[in-house]
């Protein structure tokens, strides 16, 4: 297989596990948060620094990489690695997700998806079949079936006729994947908050033995409370030789939560997203630097922080940036929050080998402030 997952060690506190994923194009060390780079590119942040900051894998948007510059030309380009001069490892998803949140614009039917683009109105049409053709084009390491991500809340009834349809999609992207040798094909199990769902999802899913599985349909509305226990009941479901995706978390306690569960890699906007909005994590909790208390404040985002930006800029410059509309502040502050999660997920590694992963939790939601009762999140 492309894909390979080797583990090392299984938290004895915890049962939270400590491996390594091997790819085409690298080894990343798991649990891993993925930055997202959407358009071949994370939202200010040159591959240099990446690499720099410790990121192993980043994402990259199958429909939305379809549509600008267009699958044929980063095929033409030697593939996304060399489009983009990344050199280590690239997961791309289905377009799933971002064609059934065009709820407006698209019609379901069980040869696949007709929509519209959401810049020029054009009739559209994705199917499994597309979707691997697209992603063989693109060339990423890891791929993603074609699934459908049901909103939250939904009905059983529904949530049933949509699992049953995302395991026979399942089955189509591996008949229509064309290059298994260097590009790993992973199935998506869904089934929202029930348990009787995402137990047949896994079934079917696990049957066609694909090298690795994303947990999908979470983090779309739901409570942290109903995500964990998802989490708890659908981890256990998949093969333990073989890496466990959770699609779209990024919220730091999530991240803990979700590799105390289980899950090896994780990847969100979330980081690059708020800090355009001039929104930090710190190792104390959120800070929004463009907040008029900060003008003044020439300490680092974070004192604990060891960074680039935190070695060398202060909270008030970087709001002086961010509130003067200079791109410059975005970057720094982008590139703290991908430091941060990469950072925490080194440290969620060294707490599993360790044996105590439930300990470096409670430390860590008590200095974040994830035990308070007003405590704000992103």
């Amino acid at each position: 297989m492309a894909i390979t997952y080797e583990h090392i060690k299984t938290c004895r506190q915890t049962g939270a596990r400590l491996g390594k994923v091997h790819t085409p194009h690298g080894t990343f060390d798991t649990p891993a948060f993925m930055p997202v780079g959407t358009l071949a590119t994370v939202k200010t942040m040159s591959p240099e620094e990446l690499e720099s900051m410790g990121a192993g894998m980043i994402l990259s948007n199958t429909y939305h990489l379809w549509l600008r510059p267009g699958s044929d030309i980063v095929e033409e380009a030697g593939g996304l690695h060399k489009f983009m001069n990344w050199n280590g490892s690239i997961l791309t998803d289905s377009g799933g997700f971002q064609v059934f949140s065009l709820s407006d614009l698209r019609k379901i039917k069980e040869e696949g998806v007709h929509f519209r683009n959401h810049i020029s109105g054009e009739k559209l049409f994705l199917s499994p079949e597309k979707a691997m053709h697209i992603q063989n084009q693109l060339g990423a390491d890891i791929m993603m079936a074609f699934d459908e991500c049901p909103p939250y809340p939904a009905e059983h009834k529904y949530m049933k006729d949509s699992v049953e349809r995302t395991s026979r999609w399942a089955e189509r992207c591996l008949t229509a994947h064309k290059r298994p040798h260097d590009q790993g094909l992973f199935g998506i199990v869904q089934g929202g908050e029930y348990e009787d769902l995402r137990k047949q999802s896994a079934r079917d899913l696990t049957s066609l033995d694909f090298p690795g599985y994303a947990i999908g349909g979470l983090s779309v509305g739901e409570p942290k409370d109903v995500m964990n226990r998802v989490l708890e009941y659908t981890t256990p479901l998949l093969p333990t030789d073989k890496p466990r995706y959770l699609m779209g978390v990024g919220s730091p306690d999530s991240l803990v939560d979700g590799a105390l569960r289980g899950v090896d890699m994780f990847d969100c906007v979330l980081p690059t997203r708020i800090a355009r909005n001039g929104t930090c994590m710190t190792s104390n909790g959120r800070l929004v630097v463009r907040n008029a208390k900060f003008a003044r404040d020439f300490r680092p985002l974070d004192e604990n922080c060891d960074c680039h930006t935190c070695r060398n800029y202060s909270r008030a410059y970087i709001r002086h940036l961010v509130k003067a509309n200079e791109t410059f502040g975005i970057r720094l502050t982008t590139y703290h929050n991908l430091y941060f999660l990469l950072n925490l997920m080194g440290q969620v590694r060294e707490a599993i080998k360790e044996d105590r992963l439930g300990d470096f939790r409670e430390e860590f939601f008590e200095q974040y402030g994830f035990n308070k009762p007003d405590a704000k999140n992103f």
